[in-house]
Formats: structure tokens, sequence, C-alpha cells
């Protein structure tokens, strides 16, 4: 089915209506549920937007599910948890990102040159290659914003082994028009379909499976029955994991808030009293090509209303600093505060920590110190994702 863009109104209000909706079924549903392709369907949770943006975040829908259901919760709590994995992983290992971007642009040098890969390419883009399936899910992806988990491994396989298409640009395709789409579970996840994350265990799409999760809907012909070796670099071993910074109270402080984190109660319970916030979104940091506007539409609308559901406790607040040309114009916003420290939530690799890095230079210039402040929950979490993922689940299991 389509997406709609009013499915995921970008509001607190409207991620607890999904939360309470879905939780009334999350511990029934049986795992043919889970792999239906039923955007809006008591089964399908249609959390992620809200959880990619922390406009609610994975510990209150952890403890809403274990409230409710206790240990029948456990296969969706453990698909929560697979959201920290994948970042504390990436965070560990921020090469692969950057080296993903690399192939991005290569990629797209490519398409310049080779007619046959360009047209692939914009059929692949645009719906049009006749692979059944494939060609609705890149519509629905294109005007709503979403996929089911399903359809994405589906749809990033074909794109692979089938279409021979290059899988950034593929990664980069979902990162342009996904409203979920994040630095760590999306260009992981691309790694995983091609067999890059776990060396030689690649996903293969197959017909009976598509058939079967669609309902009979969608049944492709001709698609790959091998995969392929995908070259994709060396996989680096895990880094050490960063720690967030201490603020001083005693400090006349500011809050930037950004589009990684729209939840700063943490912070505002823990005392901070700021004398402005003001708010960073990088949506075109996402991808060298342009974003959908469903995307930054969902993220002002999210700002507005983390700004109106807060307004009491953040003091002053100004509207969005967007892009590459925010930095100095933070810097400016920071000065006229007359704050000593800019309190941020910690922003996991991706767009908008290269903007904080950028940030944190010219703020020093001027005395004042920028303080990523981070999550206890990622704290705790992002470390333990040096190896697989059930080794993960096993050393996280504590922590919940």
């Amino acid at each position: 089915m389509e997406y709609p863009k009013h499915l995921f109104a970008p509001t607190r209000s409207a991620a607890l209506a999904h939360l309470e909706s879905f939780i009334k079924f999350a511990a029934v549903q049986d795992a043919t549920q889970r792999d239906a392709h039923s955007a809006g369907q008591p089964h399908v949770s249609m959390l992620s937007p809200y959880l990619r943006h922390r406009i609610v975040t994975e510990e209150q829908v952890i403890a809403a599910l274990q409230q409710s259901h206790g240990t029948a919760s456990e296969p969706f709590v453990t698909e929560i948890l697979s959201r920290a994995y994948w970042k504390g992983w990436l965070q560990m290992r921020p090469k692969v990102w950057r080296d993903t971007q690399s192939g991005v642009i290569a990629g797209l040098r490519r398409l310049e040159t080779d007619r046959d890969l360009s047209a692939t390419y914009e059929a692949a883009v645009d719906g049009r290659t006749g692979i059944a399936g494939f060609d609705h899910w890149a519509r629905a992806l294109r005007d709503g914003g979403y996929l089911h988990n399903h359809q994405r491994l589906n749809f990033a396989s074909i794109w692979i082994f089938t279409l021979h298409l290059p899988w950034e640009l593929g990664a980069d395709h979902f990162m342009r028009h996904l409203l979920d789409g994040d630095p760590a579970s999306n260009t992981l996840s691309w790694r995983w379909v091609a067999g890059l994350h776990v060396p030689g265990q690649a996903f293969l799409a197959t017909p009976d499976a598509i058939a079967r999760q669609s309902g009979g809907l969608h049944l492709p012909q001709g698609l790959a029955q091998t995969s392929v070796a995908v070259q994709g670099g060396v996989t680096p071993p895990a880094g050490p994991c960063p720690q967030g910074g201490a603020w001083d109270h005693k400090l006349p402080t500011a809050l930037l808030l950004h589009e990684e984190d729209l939840s700063p109660d943490w912070l505002l319970e823990a005392g901070l009293r700021p004398l402005g916030t003001a708010f960073l979104l990088a949506p075109s940091g996402r991808s060298p090509q342009p974003v959908s506007a469903v995307i930054t539409d969902f993220l002002r609308g999210a700002v507005r209303d983390c700004a109106d559901r807060l307004s009491s406790d953040i003091g002053p607040y100004h509207k969005p600093f967007i892009g590459r040309g925010a930095v100095d114009a933070l810097v400016t916003w920071a000065i006229q505060t007359e704050a000593m420290q800019v309190i941020t939530p910690f922003a996991p690799v991706g767009p908008v920590a290269s903007l904080l890095d950028s940030l944190d230079t010219r703020l020093a210039a001027e005395n004042i110190r920028l303080i990523r402040a981070m999550r206890p929950y990622d704290a705790a979490a992002w470390p333990l994702a040096t190896d697989d993922f059930a080794r993960f689940r096993a050393a996280v299991r504590g922590l919940i």
C-alpha cells in the first residue's frame, strides 16, 4: 500500500498515539504479522520516524512495552535495541560512514560516464524497472518517506544483486527519502544486505518470500538467484567509544537542540535552565543530492512541536538554523545569549555531528564551551557494540 504523508504527524502526541495503538498488540504479534507489509495496521508500530529523532525515546517505548506485556514484549524490545547497536557500532568505526560517503560521490561520477548504469539508476529511483514489488516500494518511498523493514531489505537486495547498482547509491537514496533515515542503521543495514557487515553473509531477496510478505500482491520475476561479492573496503577494528562532556551548573548556559534528539527533558530534569535555546537541522547533509521535502517538512514540524511543548522550560528560542551556514549564525546567537557554555545532546556520527565539530572550534575561539551531553542510555549501550548483535543483545540485557 502507499504511505500518505499524514501518517506521520511530527508531534509527540502523534508518536504517543502510535505507541498506545501498537502496544495493545505488541505481545501477540506473530512472525507472519510482523513481516507483513501493512502500514497503519496494529502489528506495525510506525514508531521509527519518532524514535529516529527522539520525539519519543527508546527508554520510553521499552518501559511502556515491558509494563504492559512483560517478557512477551521481548521481540519488539530487541528491535528497539538494534538501534543502539548500529549507533554504537558506527560510533566506534566512523571511517565506515566516511568511506560510504566517498562511495556515494564515486557512484554519482560513474553515472555521469556510464549511460547504461545511469538509465538503470533512474528507472530504479523512479519505480520504472518492471520488477513487481520493487517499483511499488520506490514510489511509496518517494511519496511518503517510509517503507516496512522487509520492504527495505528486499529493495536493497534487488538494487544490489539484480540491478547491479552501487550499494552506496542505494543507501544514499534511502537517506534522501526516509523520514527515519539514520547514518548508522541505514548504512550498516545496506552493508549487511551486501554481505559486508558480516563478510560472506548477504541477504538475497526471493520471489516466494516477497509474495508471502505482501499477501500475494507481488511476485517478482527474474530476481538474482545468487549474490556476488561486493566491494566495500575492509571493516576497521572498533576504536574507543566517545563519552559525553560534563557541564558546569554555575555557568550561564544556552541549549542547542538538533534533529538527533528532540527530547531534552532529561537535561531539564538534571537542573538545566538555559538562557535561550536554538535548534539545528542538517537535512542537506544526508546526501550530496537534493533531500526530499517530506523530510524537511517533518523536521520543521518536529522542532515547532518540541519548542511549543517545552516553551516554559527552555527560555527564548530561535527558529531553526539549517545547513552549513548554520555554524556562523549559531556563533552569533551564542554570543548574544551571553552564555559561557552551550549544552547540546550528543550527536552520533553523521551530518549533525560534523556541524557540531565545526561549531565547537568556532565557539572555542569566542571562549564559549560546547558541551555534548550523552544520554545515560547511549553511554551504557554504545560501548557494548564491539561485535555482532547477538553478543550485544546478551551484554545489554542487564541494562533494561
